[in-house]
């Protein structure tokens, strides 16, 4: 079922009020990503170069990258 398309002012500031929320949260999310993903990569790379054989640095800095990335977005989503 295709939804019909509004026909007042109002509604079409509320549809794209709505998908300015979804665009502001996927973008949200694909910078998460991006953060612990540099975080873990760095990481590895460093286990690579010092010739760990237990990965620690590279958990250490997912670890670190996870928190970055969320208070990144508590301090994006409060204003």
């Amino acid at each position: 079922m295709i939804p019909e398309k509004p026909t007042n002012e109002e509604d079409l500031k509320d549809e794209k009020k709505a998908l300015s929320g979804y665009a502001k949260y996927t973008g949200v999310a694909f910078q998460m990503m991006a953060i612990i993903g540099v975080c873990a990569f760095i990481g590895y790379k460093l286990d690579e170069y010092y010739q760990n054989e237990t990965q620690w640095i590279t958990a250490l800095a997912g670890v670190l990258g996870v928190i970055v990335s969320i208070y990144q977005t508590i301090r994006q989503l409060k204003s």
